[in-house]
């Protein structure tokens, strides 16, 4: 009997080739399991862990999940009613039935961290072969499809900030659980305000090596480490990647990091500003070009003095100036997120450009005869599901594009000048996003519904709860 990706026809010759290889090296290396994991509507990482011998076959007919897990917010709840009849509905999802997700072999890695264990990233599609709608993976292989036309590849560079801290009591009592549980408690590794400073990274080593020496021995494209400047803040660069690799790059970082940390008893977060005394805001900045495939020439570079892109940068550039607030929803997707958003904090507050000014939301690198011309997008945090940035980045910038739109001229005070304002609440850059025809159109109606009714579930569940600022201010003046 034909095996699900075959009777779908679900790879190209080149996935069969790299599945057979795959199996050889789960031979080769002596693997006891494989997890088969998929990219969910929030960039986390969920999937099933198979034993070797079934996750050979498991390459070509896929791994069942319950659908409920494209359903939850960040609280692992499922919003949607699944069970009647009335309310918000996806076709095919009824009843908490099945989807199946199969392995991009091309992403397969064998784990450092873990005994004996490989890894491959999947696809998300109904029992029926149809691609998921609603799949965050797939929807950015779209987005990368519409290059085609243009003849150009996607360019990226990660630049991704987060905390980490030593763990100070792993043991979950019996009041720990919960939806969300009870957060770990930790202490501090550095107390910050001591920038790119030796001696604070010399302090770190052990963790650093750790670090560097497990996301290496799993092939990442590993630049650069470095102290940031808030308490146990800490910076990683990587080299630039094509196609859909940067943002295969961003989920397997997130999820690497926080298990190679776990087993060495620290705590690492990619949240935007944990509460903690002087903290300072986490970032991330996306950097991105376009490559012409027939000679690998960046496109974006200028061919004449004076120019900061090329006229095809430019207009890039222009899209991404005009779908800004809209693209906020996918940049920045939770309710801290926008926390970050502080006067003169190097975080961006309005939708502008500039040539190196790292107050502004664009920052333009490069110039003539520079191979790395790109443009750095700093209104990111780096929860973002990478897919969703990504593709939101790419429609954003082909729409430039397509329309040659002109995104005027650079500023040089991006905190003063007279600019449209990114939204200032995940409920703001939601409203923007459903205002953004073309953005929705693009990322597709039934998407953005979905999408937009996830996190207002998880907005509605933040009003219901009183916060220390509300108990402080009020309950003893009143």
């Amino acid at each position: 009997m034909a095996s699900f990706v075959e009777r779908y026809d679900l790879w190209s010759p080149d996935q069969h080739k790299w599945a057979h290889d795959v199996v050889k090296r789960i031979e080769a290396e002596s693997l006891n399991l494989v997890r088969f994991v998929f990219p969910d509507q929030h960039g986390i990482l969920r999937g099933k862990t198979l034993v070797a011998e079934e996750a050979k076959q498991a390459l070509w007919d896929g791994v069942n999940l319950t659908s409920t897990l494209l359903l939850k917010d960040t609280s692992h709840k499922t919003v949607f009613p699944v069970f009647n009849s009335t309310g918000f509905q996806i076709e095919g999802l009824k009843g908490a039935s099945d989807f199946t997700i199969v392995a991009d072999p091309q992403t397969f890695r064998v784990l450092p961290w873990a005994n004996k264990t490989g890894w491959v990233l999947c696809d998300a599609y109904t029992v029926e072969g149809q691609v998921m709608p609603i799949s965050s993976r797939q929807l950015m292989q779209r987005a990368l499809k519409e290059l085609d036309g243009f003849s150009c590849d996607f360019v990226a560079g990660l630049e991704v900030e987060f905390h980490a801290f030593k763990l100070e009591g792993q043991r979950l009592g019996l009041a720990d659980g919960g939806q969300p549980g009870t957060p770990p408690d930790v202490s501090l590794l550095t107390h910050g305000y001591q920038y790119l400073t030796e001696l604070r990274y010399d302090r770190v080593d052990d963790l650093m090596e750790l670090l560097r020496s497990q996301l290496q021995a799993a092939d990442l494209p590993l630049r650069s480490m470095e102290i940031e400047f808030g308490p146990s803040q800490f910076e990683l660069t990587f080299s630039p990647t094509v196609g859909m690799a940067p943002a295969d790059l961003m989920v397997f970082l997130r999820s690497a990091i926080k298990q190679i940390c776990w087993r060495n008893g620290y705590h690492a977060t990619f949240m935007c500003r944990p509460k903690i005394p002087n903290v300072m805001s986490s970032g991330w900045h996306l950097h991105q070009s376009l490559r012409r495939r027939s000679d690998g020439q960046n496109l974006f570079m200028p061919q004449e003095d004076g120019q900061e892109l090329s006229d095809m940068g430019m207009h890039y550039l222009g899209g991404l100036k005009q779908h800004a607030r809209a693209s906020a929803a996918f940049a920045c997707p939770t309710i801290n997120g926008y926390r970050r958003y502080r006067p003169f904090s190097l975080a961006p507050d309005r939708a502008v450009w500039a040539r190196d000014n790292r107050a502004a939301m664009l920052r333009i690198l490069g110039g003539k005869g520079l191979a790395a011309s790109r443009i750095e997008n700093r209104m990111g945090e780096p929860t973002a599901n990478p897919y969703l940035y990504m593709a939101s980045q790419l429609f954003a910038g082909l729409h430039g594009m397509q329309n040659q739109i002109d995104p005027g001229p650079s500023v040089d005070v991006p905190y003063e000048t007279q600019a449209e304002p990114l939204p200032r609440s995940l409920q703001e850059a939601i409203d923007s996003l459903r205002e953004d025809s073309y953005l929705v159109e693009k990322m597709g109606r039934v998407f953005v519904d979905y999408y937009c009714f996830i996190k207002e579930a998880e907005i509605a569940r933040f009003n219901l709860d009183v916060t220390e600022w509300e108990h402080r201010e009020y309950f003893d003046l009143f």
